[in-house]
């Protein structure tokens, strides 16, 4: 037997599968790595097409030729046990219509005068799992999500072993047709909540999507600048979203997993807290919700306080604050601008050069750029040490979309604070309120325990407590099932 090219090989006998291959061919518009090659068997024949970049030649070779090419058996033999001859884990019987689903995802197409067959091929074109890298933590797995929508659904599904695990899959984007699938405990989670999901999902018309952000913005309807869904590369923390009655949606070619619903709170928590102690992980929240509330109200209270409300301080403070302010010629407001501006070109070009010279940039701007504008009188030091503070307070925390968040409440207070001083940042801050308790996660109230208020789930999520004690979940996330265990026989109570 022969292996040769479809353009060379005379079969006029064999119409049905030049035709599917010209078509093959046309639509691909005559692309150079959809490749075509025929097995002969006197006035019969065997053809495979593939995707050359897609596919590992290898596997094609082992897998498919060797097996056919070797066999002494008759072509009707072959075709009619066609799945027997090939040492492949994944042989999938298909329509023509289906083609062109699979061609795209590394499959192999065989073409017989009556079948047609699809057999993986996949080349490996992913990096593998590797450890977080803007999720890190001292303890706990090291383990995070690639690019690899398999490997996403494996990492998973080694952690939870359970029956009521469920998986369900969607193709997204006319043009990409990229894989979307979600995850969800059908004994714990809210059933209304999956089926508003799908329907969602169901609902999306773009041309592509090529990462779980693109999903994230699909869903979004809001245009606040907080993050109403949270994404994270950490298979644990999406494996303990599930069992909390959470939703995980996982996109083909994305390393992160969006998390459907979020509340505020759990954006002060990181991955670090479920292997720490209770005590030290409780001071570290605490230290969170502090740094929150420094990094957004600490620039406009001081604007405040040195225009208008110069009661508010000892005058000793005040004297002080007036004698390193001597020689500046802007206002309190333009020099918070300028070393805001100044300290996100820093951020921002820290985070874009590579980590070789990255910290360098920070450092030499941090230090000459800070001195020489306090030399120059174009800035005050406490001014320098009010916006280093606040920036650093933000930094705090992991997700860019709350680092953002807080950049854009700090810059609203200090206008708020500039124009009519310590009222108007308490103003502020009932707007800042307000507009918190008027988002929602996917129908669920954002500042969800505080408001709407529920005292156990707000000491539970400041305070951690043991893991033996925490035996129950959010009741805005499950229909019935409540209890993680029956380790602790408490009564059910939710005070509102």
């Amino acid at each position: 037997m022969e292996i040769i090219d479809v353009e060379n090989g005379d079969f006029m006998n064999d119409y049905k599968i030049d035709k599917i291959v010209l078509d093959i061919k046309n639509t691909y518009n005559n692309a150079s790595d959809i490749t075509c090659r025929t097995i002969s068997f006197k006035r019969n024949k065997i053809v495979l097409v593939f995707n050359q970049s897609l596919c590992d030649s290898d596997k094609i070779n082992r897998y498919i030729l060797l097996n056919l090419t070797n066999s002494n058996l008759s072509y009707n033999e072959i075709r009619k046990n066609i799945t027997s001859y090939l040492a492949c884990d994944n042989v999938i019987s298909i329509k023509k219509e289906e083609i062109y689903d699979y061609i795209p995802n590394g499959f192999t197409i065989i073409l017989t005068d009556k079948d047609i067959y699809a057999v993986e091929t996949k080349a490996n074109l992913y990096r593998g799992v590797s450890e977080p890298s803007t999720e890190q933590t001292i303890n706990g797995p090291k383990d995070a999500f690639d690019e690899n929508y398999m490997t996403i659904i494996g990492l998973i599904r080694k952690r939870i072993k359970s029956s009521n695990l469920v998986f369900e899959e969607k193709t997204i984007g006319k043009e990409s047709k990229t894989k979307v699938g979600v995850f969800y405990m059908s004994n714990i989670v809210e059933t209304d909540m999956v089926d508003t999901l799908n329907e969602k999902l169901d609902n999306i018309d773009i041309d592509g999507i090529f990462d779980v952000t693109y999903i994230r913005e699909c869903l979004d309807s809001n245009n606040s600048m907080f993050p109403l869904y949270e994404t994270t590369e950490r298979p644990d923390l999406s494996c303990m979203a599930l069992l909390e009655g959470k939703i995980i949606v996982i996109c083909e070619n994305s390393p992160n997993v969006l998390i459907i619903p979020t509340f505020l709170k759990d954006l002060f928590q990181t991955p670090e807290d479920n292997y720490g102690k209770s005590k030290n992980v409780s001071v570290n929240r605490i230290v969170r919700v502090l740094a929150f509330a420094i990094a957004i109200l600490l620039p406009g209270f001081y604007i405040a306080i040195t225009t208008y409300n110069h009661e508010t301080i000892p005058i000793t403070l005040i004297v002080s604050f007036a004698a390193q302010r001597d020689g500046v010629p802007f206002p309190s407001i333009v020099e918070g601008f300028i070393m805001a501006l100044i300290f996100e070109v820093l951020r921002e070009s820290d985070i874009r050069m590579p980590s070789q010279s990255g910290n360098a940039i920070s450092i030499l701007g941090a230090i000459v750029l800070g001195d020489a504008a306090v030399t120059a009188g174009i800035v005050s030091p406490i001014m320098l040490i009010i916006i280093a503070v606040s920036a650093i307070c933000g930094l705090v925390f992991s997700h860019v979309a709350i680092i953002n968040a807080i950049r854009f409440w700090r810059i609203i207070f200090m206008i708020f604070a500039t124009i009519f001083g310590i009222p108007g940042l308490i103003f502020c801050f009932f707007l800042f309120i307000v507009t918190l308790c008027s988002l929602k996660s996917f129908g669920k109230p954002y500042l969800y325990p505080f408001a709407p208020i529920n005292i156990k789930m707000i000491v539970s999520s400041i305070i951690k407590k043991q893991l033996k004690k925490d035996d129950m979940r959010n009741q805005l996330l499950t229909d019935s099932n409540y209890k993680r265990s029956n380790l602790w026989k408490r009564k059910l109570y939710y005070l509102f």
